[in-house]
């Protein structure tokens, strides 16, 4: 989306004791953890003129929140320690954008002479852009349902959907017409594991995929996932061919007409002008 300036927080060496290991001794007796954070704020939410505790983040709120989520929640493995505090964080505090956390462990049961060992996790909250339809049943509600699962995902914040259209098949199989709507979602969902989501919300609403481009309950598609380009045999970034689909550039037009290609360096306003009277008027 757009570029946001930044302001962060640091904490240094916040030492936790707490109960995290593989070994049966490190879960019984447990040993001493630090914890060093980097917190960018998302200035865009926050008034940086402020001088009003109430709108930035209170660090020593956040020390507190840090200790008691170590002692409170055990794992194996600090990188395991690292991925769910991150998300703890970024969950609990509306104005952090991204998270960069060390976990240390000086007292590591390794056996040999060192200072210390950690592991180190960056985490950042994404902005996705999703083409959601459907042309069986009642369309409306399965996409109202689609919309409340993606709000409700612990992991995942509702910003906003377009106007919803009535738009023509695509692909040339018979079958009714489609609502078809675009979302702006942020999410912690690495791609791959957003796509896993939105094939539950899918399956949830009935979908089945007998037939390439036939009808379906709901569909949905990532259609951008910040700048990210990338392909495999499950996913391709950006929505592989969304430059061809007015049912898709319409409605994101609509909430992210400025939105840039990655790869075509054109906007989705610009994308959506360059498609034929014929192909837009079949939306």
């Amino acid at each position: 989306m757009k570029n946001s300036d930044f302001r962060s927080i640091r904490i240094r060496e916040l030492c936790v004791y707490a109960y995290h290991g593989v070994y049966e001794e490190e879960t019984k007796k447990g040993q001493n953890f630090f914890v060093n954070a980097d917190i960018e704020l998302d200035t865009d939410r926050q008034d940086v003129l402020s001088d009003d505790l109430s709108e930035t983040v209170n660090y020593a709120e956040m020390c507190s929140f840090i200790t008691e989520f170590m002692k409170e929640n055990t794992c194996k493995l600090i990188e395991r320690a690292a991925e769910e505090l991150c998300r703890a964080l970024l969950c609990r505090y509306s104005l952090a954008k991204s998270i960069t956390l060390e976990i240390r462990k000086p007292e590591a049961p390794i056996g040999l002479p060192f200072e210390s060992v950690s592991v180190v996790r960056k985490l950042s909250w994404h902005t996705a852009i999703l083409s959601i339809g459907s042309n069986m049943g009642d369309k409306n509600e399965h996409l109202n349902v689609s919309l409340g699962k993606l709000n409700a995902h612990e992991h995942t914040r509702f910003i906003c959907e377009s106007r919803r259209f009535v738009t023509k098949p695509y692909g040339g199989v018979e079958q009714d017409d489609f609502v078809n709507s675009a979302v702006i979602i942020e999410t912690l969902l690495s791609s791959h594991e957003l796509l896993d989501f939105l094939h539950e919300i899918e399956n949830s609403e009935g979908r089945t995929r007998e037939i390439h481009w036939g009808p379906r309950t709901l569909d949905m598609d990532i259609i951008f996932y910040d700048d990210l380009v990338m392909s495999d045999s499950t996913l391709t970034i950006p929505h592989i061919d969304m430059q061809n689909r007015a049912f898709v550039l319409k409605p994101v037009a609509k909430i992210a007409g400025y939105y840039r290609h990655p790869l075509l360096g054109k906007t989705v306003e610009e994308l959506l002008n360059e498609l034929t009277e014929k192909e837009k008027d079949e939306i």
